[in-house]
């Protein structure tokens, strides 16, 4: 099992795994513990989420080798957000009656999805839906609930994913992230652990 850790740095967020660091967004509301997650309420959910598999836009992106599950993204492809919908937070195909998000979309926030473990064993109705892992642009400023760093990081990131991987949501600062912060105050710019 492999940890990447998402935890507040300063004014922002950061996503640090073992083998890189990147600036990320959470939901506009922040951090909030699974069990008070309502659908809806722009919070990024506490706690550990498997990677279950990934959606891509062939179109646009390339997708590296990886060692999740992948499947490539069609415009007829979405995701119930209705909590009173027996498809509750699972991939539906369009046109769908029900509310719903289009994974297919103009902008590229979802050319690159990584479908977090989160309420889907079973869903239960209403602590959240569509709570991914996804890409941000350059002017997102915050995300409706999700995970996002760029499409670079995301890259490397997923080069070294598999299913065994985690990414785990936390109040707490990593080793790294309290390191970096420490070191920014103090102007010590030497790399961790040197003397």
């Amino acid at each position: 099992m492999t940890i990447w850790t998402v935890s507040r740095e300063g004014d922002g967020f950061r996503l640090d795994a073992p083998h890189h660091s990147a600036a990320c967004l959470v939901g506009k509301a922040g951090l909030l513990p699974a069990s008070d997650k309502r659908e809806g309420d722009m919070a990024t959910p506490l706690g550990d989420w498997p990677l279950r598999y990934v959606y891509y836009r062939p179109d646009r992106v390339t997708l590296p080798e990886i060692n999740l599950p992948s499947i490539a993204l069609t415009p007829s492809m979405g995701w119930c957000d209705d909590p009173d919908h027996a498809s509750y937070n699972m991939p539906v195909d369009l046109p769908f009656a029900a509310s719903h998000e289009r994974l297919w979309r103009e902008d590229g926030l979802y050319d690159l999805i990584v479908v977090l473990g989160h309420n889907d064993s079973p869903p239960r109705p209403p602590f959240g839906s569509a709570v991914f892992f996804h890409l941000r642009e350059p002017d997102t400023a915050h995300t409706a609930g999700c995970v996002a760093v760029s499409k670079e990081d995301m890259m490397v990131l997923l080069g070294a994913a598999d299913t065994g991987t985690i990414l785990r949501v936390t109040h707490r600062a990593t080793h790294r992230a309290t390191h970096r912060a420490t070191h920014r105050a103090t102007g010590d710019n030497r790399p961790e652990g040197a003397t």
